[in-house]
């Protein structure tokens, strides 16, 4: 079997080409195939719709949220859910066509791996968005030291070995991406050119995109301390070096700074030291959350 998790939120224009195309891709594959759908605290009627659908194809099965639990507490649930051997995962805004996981399933299995994902060479949004996209992934794939993990995101397929691997992580700050290539095993991947939302505007704003980014950094990497680390050694330095200067300064008769350089150098100290205090709460709070051990999703009812 193959299980296939698809994350919803508020995607009512597109649930139905969404699962049409999903179905179409699986059943080529395979007859034996599940689509699974959460309903991550849906406004609109995309929850209906997922119902509506699933009385023709009984092979979509729906798990709805309590609430709105975030884009990768979605994705954790579906997995949990997954029966197949092989599970695979892909937004439901249709960026990431579905048709790719033939190719996807044929080069795993040709090529005996555990993980296929997807790897992006074009994407048709915003200049801006792009270029935010991009620098990110540049910088992630230094923190996780993979060469291939730019342009990379939760579309893949991967062995029911992966699964288990990716449940046994309990960490409550998830980066599903990132995970993937924590946890090993044989990777590859295909590339495609991602084109841009067919159905309104992007589900995840800016400020969500945001917060994902520092979940995988701060995840993953010690880089922002070690940042707050060299920054503090070379403000000493410069600092002990002005202050050998004042010293010289006052034997030769050199008159030393003036009020405007002093008031200066204070409020440049003391807003690099609340940048690092936040820096240090972002870690702490994680902690926090781990340490809670609240449950990542609740579910309120699966319908199969």
């Amino acid at each position: 079997m193959i299980s296939l998790v698809i994350p919803v939120y508020n995607e009512e224009q597109l649930i139905d080409r969404l699962l049409d195309r999903a179905c179409q891709a699986l059943g080529s594959i395979a007859d034996d195939f599940e689509i699974i759908c959460i309903d991550d605290g849906s406004t609109d009627a995309s929850l209906e719709k997922l119902i509506s659908y699933r009385q023709q194809e009984k092979r979509v099965k729906i798990v709805v949220l309590s609430k709105n639990f975030g884009h990768q507490a979605a994705y954790t649930a579906g997995l949990t859910y997954a029966k197949g051997g092989y599970i695979a995962m892909i937004d439901a805004d249709l960026q990431d066509p579905p048709e790719l996981l033939t190719n996807m399933y044929e080069k795993l299995v040709r090529e005996n791996l555990d993980v296929v994902y997807g790897k992006r060479t074009v994407r048709q949004e915003r200049w801006l968005k792009r270029l935010s996209i991009r620098l990110f992934h540049k910088a992630f794939r230094h923190v996780i030291q993979v060469k291939d993990a730019d342009n990379v995101g939760n579309f893949s397929l991967f062995t029911r070995r992966v699964l288990h691997a990716l449940l046994a992580l309990p960490e409550k700050n998830r980066y599903l991406p990132g995970l993937r290539f924590f946890v090993g095993f044989k990777q590859d991947y295909i590339e495609y050119e991602r084109p841009d939302r067919v159905g309104g505007p992007s589900k995840m704003s800016t400020f969500e995109l945001i917060r994902l980014a520092l979940d995988a950094f701060f995840s993953f990497s010690d880089l922002p301390i070690k940042i707050c680390l060299y920054t503090g050694l070379a403000g000493i330095l410069i600092f002990c070096t002005g202050f050998v200067y004042t010293l010289v300064s006052k034997f030769i008769g050199i008159a030393p700074f003036g009020w405007s350089s002093t008031i200066f150098s204070i409020y440049f100290l003391g807003s690099v030291q609340l940048v690092f205090l936040g820096i240090l709460g972002e870690y702490i709070h994680r902690i926090y959350k781990e340490i809670q051990n609240r449950p990542i999703f609740i579910v309120r009812e699966f319908i199969e």
